[in-house]
């Protein structure tokens, strides 16, 4: 460690650090750390974000994910099923040959919610999940 910092080492798919290197490029970042710490810090705040919320909410829970994945797209409606007390619909969009979007309309308690997220963030195949939270009641 010199100067606070502490060095890591991360394994990525190609495509992935290659998609990466491209948007770095293109936002004017000195370095893949310097992104990379960026992405870090947006990353904990929105997890402490949805920590901080509580209540009733009425919101999107969007699914981007590989319908390719075996047992990806079983799983889903599986979580919504046990989930039927909050799930109020869906929409499944086929975005190319290999990638779908689910989104979830949700009404519930946050804390519930959260854990359907965080059940759903953990399937592989899974590449994105956000929360948009339309209304607080």
């Amino acid at each position: 460690m010199e100067n606070g910092v502490t060095r890591i080492g991360v394994s990525l798919p190609r495509n992935l650090l290659e998609e990466f290197d491209s948007i770095i490029k293109t936002r004017g970042y000195s370095s893949r750390s310097e992104a990379i710490r960026d992405a870090i810090r947006n990353y904990i705040a929105e997890y402490k974000w949805l920590e901080k919320e509580e209540g009733e909410i009425v919101g999107v829970i969007t699914i981007l994910y590989n319908h390719h994945h075996k047992g990806t797209s079983d799983a889903i409606i599986s979580l919504q099923h046990e989930a039927v007390d909050i799930v109020l619909t869906t929409m499944h969009i086929h975005l190319d040959r290999d990638n779908c979007l689910e989104m979830v309309i949700v009404k519930g308690e946050m804390p519930r919610i959260k854990r359907l997220i965080d059940r759903i963030t953990t399937i592989k195949g899974v590449s994105n999940v956000k929360l948009i939270t339309a209304i607080r009641e």
